[in-house]
């Protein structure tokens, strides 16, 4: 793994993250871990040592997120490398998701995304060195039916990664956005998947489609601890890709798509470009 670097991981307490903290920590780095629930976290990671900091976070609530970054660099002294890795799936069809839904599934997986990387980019860029890794996912390349919402905050972390790495690399500080497929974590269980509360019962397809998501629990292709080993030796790499896909489901759905995409522009290149002056 390299040299010895400080982590800060959101959404620690479960799937990915949990994964991500107990390699760190089994290969002696400094990792400050975050979880809504901070009790629930310490008892998942089960760990008294010193270079383990769980802290209760709002990743909502920018001041919460203030004090975690400022209480990591007091404990230990600057950060590394942070993972935004919280959020959690929203299922339903745009109609049936209230206004409340759709706003505190982007308040998690995109505000909360924003406000770590705002309060923590000064310290990074103090150093004039750091790594910012964002977790979006596949659906935010190839959205699928009945995930409307979910496909556009993670669409939203894709294309606020790209910019960001233009804008912190005069500093030192690499940015990757990681897209993986699916994995077999706690994703599809209730702790991290809201449906709809109001479903319409004319979207039979999108009903459909969440029942067969749901009966794939437990039996996802993708392996966590290997997609978190991945992930971490993103941060000893001298040049780091600023996309990288995990799963060769991810890699098939995206490669598709690319290729109809660029078939649609060609198919349509009559009209595009009978536009200009």
């Amino acid at each position: 793994m390299g040299l010895k670097k400080v982590w800060f991981v959101t959404g620690a307490s479960k799937g990915l993250g949990l994964s991500l903290v107990n390699q760190l920590l089994k290969a002696g780095q400094s990792v400050a871990a975050t979880s809504r629930n901070v009790n629930d976290l310490i008892a998942a990671v089960n760990s008294n040592s010193e270079k383990f900091l769980p802290l209760a976070v709002n990743l909502a609530d920018e001041l919460s997120v203030g004090h975690a970054i400022n209480a990591t660099v007091a404990q230990f002294g600057r950060i590394d490398v942070v993972i935004n890795n919280a959020g959690y799936g929203i299922g339903g069809s745009i109609e049936e998701l209230t206004d409340e839904e759709t706003r505190n599934a982007f308040d998690i997986n995109v505000f909360g995304t924003l406000n770590v990387i705002r309060k923590a980019s000064p310290h990074l860029r103090t150093q004039r060195s750091g790594h910012i890794i964002n977790i979006a996912s596949i659906a935010g390349i190839v959205g699928a039916t009945g995930w409307a919402v979910y496909a556009a905050a993670k669409a939203a972390v894709i294309a606020l990664s790209e910019v960001l790495a233009e804008d912190l690399k005069e500093f030192g500080i690499k940015v990757t956005v990681v897209a993986p497929g699916a994995f077999r974590t706690s994703f599809l269980t209730e702790e991290s998947l809201v449906l709809a509360k109001n479903p319409i019962d004319a979207y039979e397809e999108v009903r459909a489609v969440h029942a067969r998501y749901l009966k794939m629990d437990g039996t996802q292709a993708g392996d966590p601890e290997k997609a978190a080993a991945a992930m971490i030796s993103l941060a000893s790499m001298p040049n780091p890709p600023i996309h990288l896909l995990l799963g060769n489901d991810a890699l098939q759905r995206a490669t598709t798509k690319n290729d109809a995409l660029i078939k649609q522009y060609q198919d349509w290149k009559a009209i595009t470009i009978s536009t200009d002056y």
